[in-house]
């Protein structure tokens, strides 16, 4: 038995993936949006079994707070300052050296999310916020591509797996979202509901990618493990009135002003996307004399302020303001120690 054979021998032993399934596996393309906790499982899974090509997209980066429950990180990742992707991509190369593993330290925006999406097969739902989650969803079924929605907060989760031309999108049954909704950084959330959430997603994955089209579920699982509640709904035909999968207006595609600028709901925490390109030595040097502490590794630049704010820059020209959850509060933090 070669070195291959034996690294999946279980899989291939399990009847509906076989050693057909497994070749499919193989040719795939997978890209997961998101590498908090359901990006690190569903990450893990999808590299473990084989997947031929594993993209990966997050802006954040491992805070200590993480390690509760994202199990791809350690408090070596926290000491170093790691963005998420690149603490991931570590990990998973010394678990499968075979898979194609392409790590993006990038905000996932209307702006580049076709180029994100470009030549995968499937896509997968990390993330922590429905802003995003409503992009994936309409740039997914402008461009044809299924993806598998989870979501998980307290000791619940949710799972579906969206086809387009198949099954509603998400708007049909979730149709819109205000932001005030509870999060993981409101409630608190326990690891477990995570990997269940993540493991629907993984499975339904595994599933289409070797064309098990009749085992594939099509109905939304929502589960409560703390107080033992399971309900599964049919996900029926589209919403007629559908501005996605129905009149093809996709509005989280549309370019808005609020694009560039955003509250991370519940972290104290507000992003701004900048204006170009950020060379993270040159601003060490900038922002040190006035700073009260500042850190730098490869991928960002972290600098603590007299104000009490925090500010974490990235190369792609991203900066972070920490500390506060005022937008007008964070721009004038921005243009007093970034500028305009």
């Amino acid at each position: 038995m070669d070195e291959r054979q034996e690294r999946y021998s279980r899989q291939r032993l399990f009847a509906p993936i076989g050693e057909a399934g497994q070749k499919k596996l193989e040719e795939s393309a997978v890209c997961i949006i998101g590498m908090g906790a359901l990006g690190a499982v569903l990450a893990n899974h999808m590299v473990r079994a084989g997947v031929g090509h594993v993209r990966f997209v997050d802006r954040d980066y491992v805070e200590k707070s993480n390690l509760q429950r994202q199990m791809l990180y350690d408090e070596e990742d926290v000491r170093e300052g790691l963005p998420k992707a690149i603490a991931a991509e570590r990990k998973l190369r010394r678990i499968n050296s075979d898979v194609r593993i392409e790590a993006l330290v990038a905000d996932v925006t209307v702006h580049n999310i076709d180029q994100l999406l470009d030549g995968v097969d499937l896509v997968l739902d990390g993330t922590d916020n429905f802003e995003t989650r409503f992009l994936l969803n309409d740039a997914c079924f402008r461009n044809g591509i299924p993806f598998t929605y989870g979501g998980a907060v307290s000791s619940r989760g949710m799972s579906a797996i969206l086809v387009p031309g198949k099954t509603p999108c998400l708007r049909c049954f979730l149709p819109s979202a205000d932001g005030s909704g509870q999060t993981c950084d409101t409630i608190g959330v326990i690891a477990p509901v995570v990997d269940i959430v993540a493991s629907y997603q993984a499975t339904e994955a595994l599933k289409f990618l070797v064309g098990a089209d009749t085992a594939r579920r099509n109905s939304l699982v929502t589960f409560d493990l703390w107080n033992n509640h399971y309900f599964e709904m049919k996900l029926g035909e589209p919403a007629k009135q559908c501005p996605c999968c129905q009149l093809k207006e996709y509005p989280a595609l549309q370019v808005t002003e609020r694009d560039s600028t955003i509250s991370l709901c519940g972290r104290s925490t507000v992003q701004i996307a900048g204006n170009g390109p950020i060379q993270l030595e040159q601003w060490h040097k900038r922002l040190a004399p006035a700073a009260v502490r500042t850190e730098m590794n490869a991928y960002l630049l972290r600098v603590e302020l007299p104000e009490g704010e925090k500010l974490v820059l990235f190369p792609d020209g991203r900066v972070l303001v920490q500390g506060t959850d005022d937008i007008i509060r964070a721009k004038t933090i921005y243009a007093r120690y970034i500028g305009s």
